[in-house]
């Protein structure tokens, strides 16, 4: 499976984002797919992840009630809706998939986009 993130920017504080990770090869139906993000300094954390058919959703405390992950299988994506935006959502984010149930450990992620840049002014 190849991902794709993308749909990063500059934004102010308060506004929001929808990030999108686009699934090539594979059975993309099959993984549960994850965002995860990296801010500057600081080391790689779990955001959000959803189960193969969508049916179930994850997150981070830091985005809960203000980020939403779904997927569009037929579509082969992803989204990550990112609402209420702080200056410490500042990070690099990527997508992930994995063939097993869930888990917020990166590591134990097969496939990795490469990362699409989300910058939140304040």
């Amino acid at each position: 499976v190849q991902l794709q993130a993308s749909g990063g920017g500059l934004v102010e504080a308060g506004d929001s984002l929808r990030l999108s990770c686009a699934a090539s090869g594979g059975t993309f139906s099959s993984y549960f797919v994850g965002w995860f993000r990296q801010a500057p300094g600081k080391e790689r954390e779990f955001v959000a992840a959803i189960s193969w058919n969508g049916g179930s959703a994850y997150y981070a405390d830091s985005v809960k009630g203000r980020f939403a992950i779904s997927r569009d299988n037929a579509k082969r994506t992803v989204y990550l809706q990112m609402n209420s935006l702080k200056p410490e959502d500042t990070a690099v984010y990527y997508c992930a998939a994995r063939a097993g149930p869930y888990t917020d450990y990166e590591l134990l992620y097969d496939y990795w986009g490469q990362g699409t840049l989300v910058t939140v002014s304040s």
